[in-house]
């Protein structure tokens, strides 16, 4: 068949299994379905939806400002066109206990396999920000229980982000991360931990599945899949770095446009017409097509 045949409950079991596999798994940041594609073209273990990315793209600052709809529109189009898993970012899951409910059930229908809820107030800002507020460990918990109450697929992995370690301390983030898989969470982010010491600390504490975000320009040292490896986080994410490459090409590319009046001087650096036709696939669905076409009765 032509078009992407795996199915979501499929890629959950598969993600599922891999997070017991004990080996690091990457997720880069998918600034667009193109993007997903890309990353499995590469080979990858999955892929990540930012939601700074996403408001980003729609010319919006990263403080809640985006809308279920269009997270759930934009997850699914990421997620229809690749067969690895896709963990999504619901910010503090659009409202209370009830509305987080109904966020998973949407994320399920588009087809995602994982999703991550924070313990800020909203409206949220950046992790790798000063002065987020947090709203109080019963609140989230509370969130955490109707996410996990809400799931129909048990294979959908709930990962629980906590931001306290910034404004209350490592071992309140360390509390809260026990607390939250208490309340039915699977995996926990600790965000904006700033060295190898610190998930050290965070890893020997909790014995879940741990995520490690690579964001760059933020309060985290930028650690090698060796080093997390070893310290035996289970995941990866490169949240924002595609887009940070695209835009910084994009950037770069029109200056020189401008100055030199022709893109000429940029074309060895551009993906040619013939590599996104073979990423997209062009020639299959010409036959795909073609084949339709001449069916024929006999």
């Amino acid at each position: 068949m032509l078009f992407q045949e795996t199915e979501a409950g499929a890629k959950r079991k598969a993600f599922r299994a891999a997070l017991e596999s004990g080996r690091l798994l990457q997720f880069p940041g998918a600034m667009n379905p193109l993007t997903a594609m890309e990353i499995e073209n590469t080979g990858f273990d999955g892929v990540y939806i930012s939601g700074a990315v996403l408001s980003a793209e729609l010319g919006l600052p990263d403080i809640g400002l985006t809308t279920l709809s269009e997270v759930a529109q934009r997850g699914h189009q990421i997620a229809r066109v690749t067969s690895l898993p896709s963990i999504i970012d619901i910010d503090t899951g659009f409202g209370e206990p009830m509305s987080v409910a109904r966020t998973i059930h949407h994320m399920e229908d588009a087809g995602i396999s994982a999703a991550h809820l924070e313990d800020q107030q909203n409206p949220k800002r950046c992790g790798h920000l000063d002065n987020k507020v947090i709203v109080p460990v019963e609140e989230m918990v509370r969130k955490i229980k109707a996410a996990a109450d809400a799931r129909r697929d048990q294979d959908f992995v709930l990962i629980a982000r906590t931001d306290a370690k910034a404004s209350e301390g490592m071992e309140a983030a360390i509390n809260r991360a026990k607390a939250y898989l208490d309340a039915g969470a699977d995996m926990i982010f600790p965000e904006a931990l700033h060295n190898e010491s610190e998930f050290e600390t965070f890893r020997k504490a909790i014995k879940a599945p741990l995520l490690a975000n690579m964001t760059e320009f933020g309060k985290t040292e930028l650690l090698t899949t060796q080093q997390l490896s070893d310290l035996g986080y289970n995941l990866v994410i490169y949240p924002v770095t595609t887009l940070r490459i695209a835009m910084g090409a994009v950037s770069s590319g029109l200056k020189q446009i401008k100055a030199e009046g022709t893109q000429e001087s940029l074309v060895q650096a551009m993906q040619t017409r013939k590599q996104l036709y073979e990423l997209l696939r062009y020639e299959d669905y010409n036959n795909y097509d073609q084949g339709i076409y001449n069916f024929k009765l006999s």
